[in-house]
């Protein structure tokens, strides 16, 4: 059966599409996708010449399976996503850098400082952890999200933290720039319904277990409630390999952005897991087209509470900047951010 999508400009009336459609036997709706209207329709009349004197579609493309609103040809020229004042997808490299959790106070306010200084674009750090064991540190919940608040008030940059639970997204939404979805979330469909409706920016992290297509098919669930404003992110997949956390997929980068339309991100210290490796992997990650970069920083890594072993001291992180600005000139693409006076926190 045969399944297309017309795009149209924001504002179209489609109302004439849709009971063109609906006369034909083909099953149609629109969705309101950034500044464009989609109508995707699935029967025969999508074969049909429709009558005179509708509006003509910007462009129509040929789809099927179930990866629709985020298919490249429906957007060639890629998606920005906006995250307070950061850009992704513009074809500079953007680095939101941060704790893996907020902690304390103390430790957020030292390590959002180090990510302003070095020229992060946005403040990560989870208020909210969903951990393996229940035994472990679950995070500052609500107070956490108090001191993220804060930081992001002192340096000004975004702040993206991660919600586990669909009822938690109104509130978030509220104070937060962006949602994160974890990797063991991405196939919570309740979930990614909640933030899709919210209208944030939303980085969804693709499952350890799954695949490049479960990844973009989730992606959907987003998409699908009209909030086109999503971050693909690539954090390792688990393999036979146990010499590194997990194993990071970087031809998944290139796959999704040939596939995709979304920008993609990649977090090369929940995949490899050691600091020494993170460097490479971030610059390997800009090569091969990452949009964005989602890295774990820390003042006192020894006594962090969650992921310290992976984390950068404030040191290793203003080199990798260093050597990332570097390689972004070479490949013809600029860094998203400026190196900036440390904010002075009381």
């Amino acid at each position: 059966m045969s399944e297309s999508l017309l795009v149209f400009a924001a504002g179209t009336n489609v109302d004439g599409w849709l009971q063109h459609f609906d006369s034909t036997g083909t099953t149609a709706n629109s969705v309101k996708l950034g500044d464009s209207i989609v109508v995707i329709a699935k029967g025969p009349g999508t074969e049909i010449p429709a009558p005179a004197g509708l509006p003509a579609p910007k462009h129509e493309v040929a789809s099927k399976g179930d990866f629709r609103l985020g298919r490249r040809e429906l957007r060639p020229e890629g998606t920005i996503v906006t995250i307070g004042d950061a850009k992704v997808g513009d074809g500079s490299v953007a680095v939101f850098a941060g704790p893996c959790a907020v902690e304390n106070r103390e430790q957020m306010m030292a390590t959002a400082s180090v990510a302003a200084q070095y020229g992060s674009v946005g403040l990560r750090g989870g208020a909210f952890k969903p951990r393996t064991s229940p035994y472990s540190f679950q995070g500052l919940r609500w107070a956490g999200l108090e001191l993220l608040e804060e930081a992001r008030a002192h340096t000004g940059l975004p702040i993206l933290t991660e919600c586990v639970d669909p009822r938690h997204v109104e509130r978030l939404a509220e104070t937060i720039d962006g949602f994160q979805i974890g990797a063991r979330n991405m196939q919570n469909f309740e979930l990614l319904s909640e933030v899709g409706k919210a209208g944030l920016p939303v980085v969804l992290k693709r499952g350890f277990g799954c695949t490049v297509d479960e990844t973009l098919a989730a992606s959907e669930y987003i998409t699908a409630q009209g909030n086109d404003q999503v971050v693909l992110c690539e954090r390792g997949i688990r393999t036979f390999e146990h010499s590194t956390r997990f194993t990071l997929d970087l031809s998944a980068v290139a796959l999704m952005k040939q596939r995709s339309h979304l920008p993609v991100m990649v977090d090369p210290s929940h995949s490899v897991g050691i600091p020494a490796l993170v460097e490479p992997m971030t610059l390997a990650a800009a090569a091969a087209g990452a949009d964005a970069l989602l890295i774990d920083i820390h003042v006192q890594p020894e006594q962090a509470l969650c992921d310290g072993k992976q984390a950068l001291v404030p040191e290793a992180f203003r080199g990798l900047m260093t050597k990332l600005e570097l390689l972004a000139m070479g490949i013809g693409r600029k860094m998203g951010g400026v190196v900036r006076p440390a904010p002075d926190f009381a």
